[in-house]
């Protein structure tokens, strides 16, 4: 792997967390946690690629963490390998049956831990890439709608929790029916590509996020953006489309390609669910059609 995997070790015991620290972090990143309680408080925060987690602690016991884990969209995914001092198939059936990955006994060979991590690690990243693979548009090769709704819900979860802004971008190709239907299909994919890597092309933050969300529509979810930074974020995608200038003769405002996009904000998670910011957003791209197009609305 390119980068060092992220693994996070929960264990009431400091000797049974150092002794894995020592074992794993010659190859991974290790983050050592002593109760389940500190473990899901930390994965809200800080995302990691596999958790190895202890059966048998004080307050929430790992199976109780395990059935937290998989409840949660945003962590239900991360792998995990029990760790027990109970050699009980029974255990470590049920353990498995709730959704662990893999089952180490103690006292566990370090050799053995190590290729049970990279084993798992790799899994997760074929996974990764299959998921991936399913969640890019095919024409565009930016993320799809699909991708979209579950970075959207990630991220409204995020916001709700913490009380950050969050915002949404709709955007729509002024008279793109027209450009279809007088430039001819061809040059109307081409026209979409170019278009969405010039949106993509705009996004400098890390979890600024760009994807196509249907048609000639595109949509961005930006996390920890009021709607002042929004609108001006807005503004630099409308400026970057129309700086492609892609002839577009019959448009009926204006002789290139341009955008109307439409915004919702919601501020300390008040907006109740993610798809209202959807909605909202676009009444926003609505507006501004009616507005006189390629032009922009924050709700």
């Amino acid at each position: 792997m390119s980068k060092k995997a992220k693994v996070l070790i929960v264990d009431d015991d400091p000797i049974n967390r150092l002794v894995l620290e020592k074992t794993l972090n010659a190859e991974h990143d290790v983050f050592l946690v002593g109760s389940g309680e500190k473990a899901l408080t930390f994965v809200e925060t800080m995302q990691v690629d596999l958790i190895i987690l202890d059966v048998v602690m004080p307050g929430l016991n790992g199976y109780e963490v395990l059935v937290k884990l998989k409840e949660n969209p945003i962590t239900h995914a991360i792998p995990v390998i029990f760790i027990s001092a109970n050699h009980s198939h029974e255990d470590e059936s049920k353990g498995l049956e709730l959704g662990a990955m893999d089952y180490i006994t103690k006292p566990f060979s370090a050799s053995i831990v190590r290729v049970r991590v990279r084993n798992q690690l790799l899994i997760k990243q074929k996974n990764d890439l299959l998921e991936m693979l399913v969640s890019i548009d095919g024409l565009t090769e930016i993320p799809n709608r699909r991708y979209l709704d579950e970075n959207l819900s990630r991220e409204w979860q995020k916001s709700k929790r913490s009380g950050l802004p969050l915002s949404v971008i709709l955007m729509d190709i002024d008279h793109f029916k027209r450009y279809n239907d007088y430039y001819g299909h061809r040059a109307g994919d081409d026209c979409l590509k170019k278009v969405a890597h010039a949106l993509v092309g705009e996004c400098e933050r890390g979890n600024d996020f760009i994807a196509r969300y249907g048609g000639e529509e595109f949509a961005a979810v930006l996390p920890e953006i009021g709607k002042l930074e929004a609108v001006a974020f807005a503004s630099k995608l409308r400026k970057a489309v129309n700086s492609l200038n892609i002839e577009h003769t019959e448009s009926l405002n204006a002789n290139h390609i341009t955008i109307s996009i439409g915004i919702a904000t919601t501020e300390s998670g008040k907006i109740g669910a993610e798809h209202t910011l959807l909605e909202e957003a676009d009444i926003g791209l609505y507006a501004a059609k009616d507005a006189g197009r390629d032009r922009i609305v924050a709700r």
